[in-house]
């Protein structure tokens, strides 16, 4: 039987203590996620006093070497960090902090300093969803998107089934372009119907895990 493993709790203001500063003089890494893709957007370091304030503040603080000073992300910028929440690592000498960001995360404009525009594999979900929230709101002359949730819940539904009907004959007809392309449609167009229904992949996802604990 394979090992379980389980995430350790998020860390709370109480759980400082349990950080282990010493061993590399006062400061520990701190990888930045974004919290919805799990896209890694930067690396920076914490000491107590920005674990602290990133914990009971609610953006992420980060103690600045070249600065000698506490440094809040975006306190030039305006390109926050808004704080999910921040998990230590086995050892208790690292901190893995999930956070949205609020603008580029990176000094030079791009959402993550490690050079990727997009959340890389399945990630990609959560930012299409982003885009699909952004487009409903344009003007349905602009945008497809809109001028199909204009249409109301019925059409938008009536899509995603045509689309997994396209997507199954597709795949049992079908080469494989022809496949990526209507499995393609037929995610976009599964965003725009939870979307319209006011949610999204996460409740789908967490039903996922479950069945898979089972």
């Amino acid at each position: 039987m394979a090992e379980q493993h389980t995430l350790p709790n998020p860390l709370t203001v109480d759980d400082i203590a349990r950080i282990d500063f010493a061993k590399s003089g006062g400061l520990v890494p701190a990888v930045v996620q974004h919290a919805d893709t799990l896209q890694v957007l930067m690396l920076g370091y914490m000491n107590t006093d920005a674990l602290r304030e990133t914990l009971t503040g609610g953006q992420v603080v980060f103690y600045s070497r070249s600065k000698d000073r506490l440094w809040r992300k975006g306190e030039t910028s305006g390109d926050v960090l808004v704080l999910d929440q921040v998990l230590a690592d086995c050892d208790e000498d690292a901190v893995l902090v999930l956070a949205r960001p609020e603008g580029p995360t990176c000094h030079t404009k791009t959402t993550s300093c490690f050079g990727m525009e997009n959340a890389p594999g399945i990630g990609f979900m959560a930012h299409l969803a982003k885009v699909v929230t952004e487009r409903a709101e344009a003007s349905p002359a602009d945008s497809y998107t809109a001028r199909l949730m204009h249409k109301g819940i019925a059409k938008i539904a009536q899509k995603v089934g045509e689309e997994g009907l396209e997507t199954a004959l597709a795949g049992r007809a079908g080469d494989l372009d022809e496949l990526h392309n209507e499995a393609a449609d037929l995610l976009y167009h599964l965003s725009v119907l939870l979307m319209a229904r006011d949610t999204g992949l996460g409740p789908v996802l967490d039903i996922l895990r479950e069945r898979h604990k089972g």
